[in-house]
């Protein structure tokens, strides 16, 4: 148990849930989102639905980090609860796909929003600016925290301005809007793009599970584990919906339509031309954060995991400040591997779909939590949290497949892959 000098408070808690959940999502998928969804309510109930499913999700994860001693999050949840084979294919996940995928995603952004300065800034940048955060992270803890949390300042302090910015200006009557406050909503919401929609949005909430991993470090966690989950999930929500009511104000549907750069164009309806290759330089910045959060976190995952296998045990390997050099090496390379293989969009889509089965595995868990061990929600209303998360999941997954099989497939070949890696493993284990 960590002593209280080395215990945070609310604040930071709700300031790394907020860190890791503001990534390449917010900004990338309006655009993919409007090929089939053009209403105004349709499009806000989809993130108001995303953070509803957050927070309770987060909820369960904190029942679950506070009962499940040690670290290790979902891996430990389903490695206790269900069978080791469980733990494993979650590992394997997030090695290959929970934390690699993110980096490429956000890597492949910045490249896409930089590309305003009539410079082709490909693969080759993207994969460029993985390697040089993955060698910043490999100095020492003291540096990895000034950089990550300088980054993370930045994405904080550019939403906020963004926000004030997108309001206070009037829209351009040259460009047109987005808006569409009709009655049209109630079909839209009975369409299945409304549910495939919902993949894209919980791919951008991604990071309210970052509380199982900080539950053992926060003073009084009981009452401060909730309020943190609260402020921050609200927060990220609430900046969410007037990002996404500034992008649908300052363009109109054809100019957003399809495109990753959806807040790229919005940012020169707004600003011009010159100031609006600014806000592009602000969102390639912020998305530093995002690569350097997952790496960091991803490593500190892999290598735990490394430590219990036999094929992966050479990632375990620190260097002489126990920095995990190796398994951030491998995230990168992973990354690396994930951007020459596939375009932006389907790996948005089977990333999103197997982070979200996954997800719902790890939920699942909490119905086996007897009353008496809870120890933040003792009352059994407690199981509405569960019980609306999985049945969004399970409507997210099934429409998720039915309109994209080809990626629901890739996602779920790379889950077969892991089966077969943890037979061999296991095979290997019997034979020392």
């Amino acid at each position: 148990m960590s002593t209280a000098s080395h215990q945070i408070g609310w604040k930071t808690a709700a300031a790394i849930v907020v860190s890791n959940m503001i990534g390449t999502g917010i900004f990338t998928t309006l655009g993919f989102q409007l090929s089939d969804i053009t209403n105004t309510y349709s499009i806000f109930l989809l993130w108001a639905i995303g953070g509803v499913l957050a927070l309770f999700g987060a909820f369960c994860y904190a029942e679950l980090g506070s009962h499940f001693k040690g670290n290790g999050g979902d891996f430990i949840y389903l490695k206790e609860t269900y069978h080791p084979l469980f733990g494993y294919l979650i590992s394997w996940i997030s090695l290959i796909i929970g934390f690699s995928s993110p980096v490429a995603l956000a890597a492949l952004a910045m490249s896409k929003y930089l590309s305003v300065f009539d410079y082709s800034f490909g693969n080759g940048f993207a994969i460029g600016a993985i390697f040089l955060v993955a060698i910043t992270l490999s100095f020492s803890l003291k540096t990895s925290s000034r950089f990550h949390n300088f980054f993370t300042l930045i994405k904080i302090a550019f939403i906020i301005v963004l926000v004030i910015l997108g309001i206070g200006l009037s829209e351009s009557p040259q460009t047109g809007n987005s808006l569409n406050f009709s009655e049209s909503w109630q079909n839209e919401i009975m369409l299945p793009a409304f549910a495939t929609s919902m993949v894209f949005v919980t791919y951008s909430y991604t990071g309210w599970n970052s509380a199982s991993y900080i539950a053992g470090e926060i003073k009084d966690v009981q009452k401060n584990l909730p309020k943190s989950l609260i402020i921050g999930t609200v927060f990220v929500t609430v900046s969410y919906i007037l990002v996404n009511y500034i992008m649908l104000k300052h363009a109109p549907v054809n100019q957003l339509a399809g495109k990753e750069d959806v807040m790229g164009e919005v940012a020169v309806n707004m600003l011009g031309l010159s100031f609006g290759k600014i806000v592009n330089i602000f969102i390639a910045l912020q998305l530093i954060a995002t690569i350097s959060g997952y790496l960091w976190v991803g490593s500190r995952l892999t290598q735990a995991f490394a430590k219990e296998t036999r094929i992966w045990k050479p990632l375990s390997v620190g260097n002489k400040k126990g920095i995990p050099v190796r398994a951030i090496f491998a995230h990168a390379v992973i990354a690396t591997i994930i951007i020459l293989t596939g375009s932006f969009k389907e790996i948005f889509v089977y990333t999103a779909f197997i982070l979200q089965l996954f997800a719902s595995l790890a939920i699942s868990t909490v119905y086996f939590l007897k009353k008496k061990d809870r120890k933040i929600f003792k009352s059994n209303t407690f199981y509405i949290f569960p019980t609306v998360f999985l049945l969004f999941s399970f409507y997210i997954l099934y429409f998720t497949f039915i309109h994209n099989p080809k990626e629901s497939l890739i996602g779920l070949g790379i889950i077969a892959v892991g089966l077969i890696l943890y037979w061999i493993d296991r095979r290997l284990s019997k034979g020392i």
